[in-house]
């Protein structure tokens, strides 16, 4: 299976899977990798597909393979609980989400206090001059938080003033990474004072006790749902749908709402520390259609604007 699942979540979870189904131990096969890279990944191999599955990546993705006819819908055991918002709307869907993930703005209090910086809290706050070769951010093309913070970024303002804002904001840009969590690890361990990454990231840092503190953008933060869905190939393997019932079930949410208070079924576990108590009301209202159908026109330009400040892909 393809996941774009972050490396301290996969055992964990997959932990639990084995619990219930230990049969299955040493049969997995996990290719991980940011969701960007992972996306193209799969595009690349749409005549020759490798997977049978991917577990937990950006349902904008899995939109475009949708588009482009390499999903098998399947309709795994307990869909019903499924929250509206968070599956392929078709009665047989090709994609089903299972938590969603949002912009975080980590900062570090020891290198911003020693610098002079005030704490960043919006995306406004971002483009004062004051942050010039101190934030870090995603690459969209490589990263799904790079590319859910670009989306929101462009459907909050509307496109010419989002390109605007992209471009004054590449002005205080010291890199861009290839990992959406690389910019809260940066942050966490001092290299640069801030990072645009996501909110778990942050509240991971802080836990393990670096000097961070994660903001939520004040206009509202991006978003994306972790997604499943089931590759079209020949010989699909019952193991692949067993998999995808197991990844909704109770057992797996219950996982996932330790790392994520937004999941994909009614939160029956609470808010996990670290997050705002009411995160749905930090989110923007996100067209997923619009973000997957305009996803290779966003990255092109966006390539073609600011990618000079990437760092080297390994």
């Amino acid at each position: 299976m393809y996941t774009a699942l972050e490396d301290d979540q996969i055992p964990v979870y997959l932990e639990a899977f084995y619990k219930e189904h230990p049969e299955m131990e040493g049969k997995v096969h996990i290719v991980r990798d940011s969701t960007g890279i992972m996306t193209a990944k799969l595009l690349a191999e749409k005549d020759n597909p490798q997977a049978d599955l991917v577990w937990g990546t950006a349902a904008t993705s899995l939109l475009v393979a949708k588009q482009q006819g390499m999903l098998e819908p399947y309709s795994p055991a307990g869909l019903d609980r499924i929250l509206k918002g968070f599956r392929d709307p078709a009665e047989v869907p090709s994609w089903v989400g299972i938590d969603a993930w949002m912009t975080g703005i980590v900062v570090n209090t020891i290198e911003t206090e020693a610098k002079g910086l005030p704490h960043p809290k919006s995306y406004k706050d971002l483009l004062d001059p004051v942050y010039a070769g101190s934030l870090v951010m995603p690459n969209p093309a490589s990263s799904g938080t790079g590319f859910l913070t670009v989306s929101a970024i462009l459907q909050l303002m509307g496109e010419d003033a989002g390109w605007k804002y992209l471009d004054d904001l590449h002005k205080n840009i010291a890199v861009y990474t290839h990992s959406g969590s690389q910019p809260a690890k940066l942050a966490g361990a001092g290299e640069y004072p801030i990072g645009i990454s996501f909110f778990y990231r942050g509240v991971k840092q802080k836990k393990s006790g670096q000097p961070v503190v994660t903001y939520s953008p004040a206009e509202s933060s991006g978003f994306d749902v972790e997604a499943n869905a089931l590759i079209k190939k020949d010989g699909i393997k019952p193991e692949a749908r067993m998999f995808l019932d197991w990844a909704i079930s109770d057992s797996a949410m219950e996982q996932y709402a330790k790392s994520y208070p937004i999941t994909a079924v009614k939160n029956m576990w609470g808010i996990p520390d670290g997050f705002p108590q009411n995160p749905t009301a930090l989110i923007i209202d996100n067209d997923f259609e619009w973000a997957a159908s305009n996803r290779q026109r966003i990255l092109e330009e966006w390539t073609r604007r600011y990618d000079s400040k990437s760092l080297p892909k390994n």
